[in-house]
């Protein structure tokens, strides 16, 4: 199994869902969840989840998109249908299965310009994979837009060796974060430093200056104990998130059990997931749930960046609890691995069998790794190792794909110059943690890599044939250029790979059959909107069609 284990981040040198109810209302059903064989339909609808109303990407019509739940051993059919009309956003898409280690099945990755091409128009792709034995919280999403495509995926223990420590865990229990804008992806993407209009939580939130919009509200019972799984579904902002009164135990980091650590707080980055034991054992009444961004003059007043704990009983108004400063937030380093906690290979700096060093630079708004800003092939890097590329100076993108030996302990050292961190960074297939620490890190598949002049290493024994995408999960930071392919033993891909489908092989013909205007997201009247929101703009891609 491919595991990963990410030694070090935030270092400055090398030493070192819930059930859901309007907030003046009766409480809604507890969430639907769909099985691991199942259909997702990506369909445009207008929604108003902060009170402003816009045309957005969705998943079965819902934001976030339906709970994907599964049981540890279970196999995956999940058919992607493309019924996307709104050419003010892109048009084709494809859906990433975060923090499914995909052995044996990288075409079933979702990856665009990596694992496969995207879907059309009115075409559909059938995923079919197996978790293996993995188990805990995840989620999908696409990395071709930021315009609502996304939702938890969470696989469930029978034998969880923590489940002593609580009472409720299902969808009920499932809570996503996400900030949300007003604008379409394809037309903030020509702004250089984007900031969200509000921050979500379980599809509902408040913008400044906007009405007073429905907020979510998590639903306990007084004396019991409940897991609930965060999933940051971020484009970019970090959250420090807390509920007033109560303490929260951690006892899964992205999708690996931990050590049990109660903490008051704890912050977490884009792409990352955490569960955490509550005990609701605080009087009947209301308490805030608070989810702050890392934004300029973000704040909690009248709502915005909240939520709602409610206990049974109590009345239907709004809280009055206070916020007070955290005494006790979460370190990521006292995260320890529950089981087989020592990362592969001698436990030192630099004494892996493979040692890589990385430079992340930002100029102009673009990023940069090693001097090469990440430009998406127009041939899949998967389908150019099946056609016989083999090594670096075959494969696209030039200098952003880095072969690795198979069977071999590496480690990764990233370093972050220019501004725009802390960088959470992903590497598809993965598990990782967060401190020069050999003997028992903490493992997870998105860390920081941290802000200017700050470092990360990460560890991992290459046993999973195959191009892995490894790229910074803000994705305005990924769109222009933060990111590069780890292709393992490309030569062993073919053999270690299961028969990738037919139509897997018709995905690349169909999309590069389209015209242009097919495509959706290109007008120039998106850029000109851009230019009406900011005067710091990266330049228009040329050609640019109208979409008149």
């Amino acid at each position: 199994m491919f595991t990963p284990i990410l030694i070090a981040s935030f270092i400055s040198s090398i030493n070192a869902a819930a059930i859901i109810s309007r907030s003046q209302s009766y409480p809604l059903s507890q969430r639907s969840a769909l099985g691991p064989q199942t259909k997702l339909t990506i369909g445009n609808k207008v929604i108003a989840p902060d009170g402003f109303e816009r045309s957005a990407t969705l998943v079965n019509g819902e934001y976030p998109g339906p709970l994907i739940a599964a049981q540890k051993g279970d196999n995956f059919a999940i058919e992607v249908a493309n019924e996307l009309t709104d050419s003010s956003m892109f048009t084709s898409t494809s859906v990433h299965w975060h923090g499914i280690y995909q052995n044996g099945t990288s075409y079933a990755d979702g990856t665009a310009s990596v694992t496969q091409c995207p879907i059309a128009q009115n075409q559909s792709y059938l995923h079919s994979f197996s978790a293996q034995n993995q188990a805990g919280t995840f989620w999908y999403h696409s990395h071709y837009s930021c315009d609502g495509l996304r939702g938890p995926l969470v696989i469930y223990d029978p034998e969880d060796p923590l489940a002593y420590m609580y009472d409720v865990d299902d969808a009920s229990t499932v809570i996503t974060l996400s900030d949300w804008y007003h604008a379409e992806a394809t037309v903030l993407r020509y702004i250089i430093g984007n900031v969200a209009d509000s921050t979500l939580v379980n599809g509902l939130g408040r913008y400044a200056g906007g009405p007073m919009s429905d907020l979510a509200v998590i639903n306990v019972e007084q004396g019991k104990r409940y897991r609930l799984r965060l999933v940051s579904m971020s484009c970019d902002p970090n959250f420090q998130f807390s509920i007033d009164g109560h303490n929260m135990t951690v006892i899964e980091a992205d999708g690996q059990l931990t050590e049990p650590l109660q903490v008051d707080q704890l912050q977490i980055y884009a792409g990352q997931r955490y569960s955490v034991v509550l005990v609701a054992d605080q009087p009947t009444d209301n308490y805030w749930v608070r989810n702050l961004p890392n934004t300029a003059n973000a704040s909690f007043v009248g709502g915005t960046n909240s939520a709602i704990l409610r206990y049974t009983g109590a009345p239907l108004t709004e809280p009055t609890t206070v916020n007070t400063t955290s005494t006790n937030p979460l370190v990521e380093t006292n995260l320890h691995a529950l089981t087989n906690p020592a990362a592969p290979g001698i436990p030192e700096y630099g004494a892996a069998d493979i040692n890589l060093n990385l430079q992340v630079s930002a100029v102009d708004g673009n990023f940069y790794v090693n001097n090469v800003s990440f430009a998406a092939p127009t041939v899949p890097v998967l389908l150019q190792i099946l056609s016989g590329a083999q090594d670096a100076t075959q494969l696209m993108p030039n200098d952003s794909v880095i072969i690795l030996e198979a069977n071999k302990v590496v480690e990764l050292t990233l370093s972050t110059t220019g501004l725009g961190g802390p960088h959470p960074v992903h590497l598809h297939g993965s598990a990782g943690n967060s401190s020069l620490n050999y003997v028992n890190p903490v493992r997870r598949d998105v860390v920081s890599a941290g802000s200017l002049g700050q470092q990360m290493v990460i560890r991992w024994v290459t046993d999973n044939s195959g191009p892995w995408f490894l790229h910074c999960h803000i994705d305005w930071h990924l769109d222009v250029g933060f990111a590069v392919v780890m292709a393992e033993s490309p030569s062993e891909t073919r053999a270690n790979m299961q028969q990738a489908p037919d139509a897997w092989d018709q995905l690349c013909p169909t999309f590069n059959a389209l015209a242009p205007s097919q495509l959706g997201g290109t007008g120039l009247d998106l850029y000109e909107a851009a230019a009406n929101m900011s005067t710091n703009l990266y330049p228009p891609p040329a050609p640019l069609p109208s979409s008149a």
